[in-house]
């Protein structure tokens, strides 16, 4: 799924692209893929699109009389669409605006949960965006303190959880904690105001690391191309101490980690009713 990087440098190619064309309309190609109608999108039909942001994992498209919060899950992609051809391959909805290209959005797999909301332009934080914790990229030492005191979980958790923090993936929590040298399942309540401070650093310098790799690019990039010390590299050299990297494989999602850098050499246990090292 994207994360925070892939998610605010596509906003960033989008809003260089598109910004001041005028929507002449929003075509739903999918009935899962408009998850609110009011306010109704043709409320924002004729007005120049004023930029597009980012909330937690969302892109944000920004009119005068609305925004539309799109979320792509783990297939979609908001894309430049050239052709805008009937029934394009994955498409789930379209805007449309006055000259030029399209945007499409499509999703790969036959979930069907990418979608797109309609928001008023004048409240912060309307649902969806209501339960999003701060953004990753926001948050300093203090309030990383606070957040971490909320409830005594594992760090790899806390980092994943939308509620808590808000840009962040399996991805990122994987080399959040091998950056910052923390045992994934290092307990939130136990890392205290210096633990804090080197998650924040942690979390800063691996989303710069995916910001600078992602504005080379001219889309989006897939999982397999985005960089990492840790996730996705079972078996391989850790990049720091040449140790294996190690995995703990749940259902939906793998915990990759340096058991020398992280956990004092010591090996966590490879199913989910263990008792981890905290």
């Amino acid at each position: 799924m994207p994360e925070l990087p892939e998610v605010q440098a596509h906003a960033e190619r989008l809003a260089d692209e598109f910004s001041g064309r005028v929507l002449a309309k929003f075509r739903p190609l999918k009935f899962t893929a408009l998850r609110t109608a009011l306010p109704a999108p043709d409320d924002a039909y004729g007005q120049p699109l004023l930029g597009v942001g980012r909330r937690g994992k969302y892109l944000v498209l920004e009119f005068e009389s609305l925004r539309f919060a799109i979320h792509l899950m783990q297939g979609g992609r908001l894309l430049v669409d050239e052709k805008q051809s009937a029934k394009p391959r994955g498409g789930q909805a379209r805007f449309v605006f006055d000259e030029g290209p399209a945007l499409l959005l499509t999703e790969a797999g036959t979930e069907r949960r990418a979608g797109v909301w309609c928001l008023p332009p004048d409240v912060v934080d309307p649902p969806p965006l209501d339960v999003l914790g701060p953004d990753a990229d926001t948050v300093d030492t203090a309030l990383m303190v606070e957040l971490l005191g909320r409830k005594n979980q594992r760090i790899h958790g806390f980092l994943r959880d939308q509620r808590s923090i808000a840009g962040l993936g399996r991805r990122l929590a994987n080399e959040v904690c091998h950056h910052a040298k923390i045992s994934p399942f290092a307990m939130t309540g136990k890392l205290g105001p210096d633990g804090a401070a080197t998650v924040v650093e942690a979390i800063r310098h691996t989303v710069d690391e995916g910001l600078a790799y992602e504005r080379t690019r001219s889309d989006m990039s897939s999982s397999k191309d985005r960089p990492s010390g840790v996730h996705n590299r079972t078996g391989d050299a850790c990049p720091v101490c040449d140790d294996e990297i190690r995995a703990v494989e749940y259902s939906g999602y793998t915990v990759n980690y340096c058991a020398t850098c992280q956990t004092g050499g010591k090996v966590l246990a490879d199913n989910t009713t263990s008792k981890f090292l905290k």
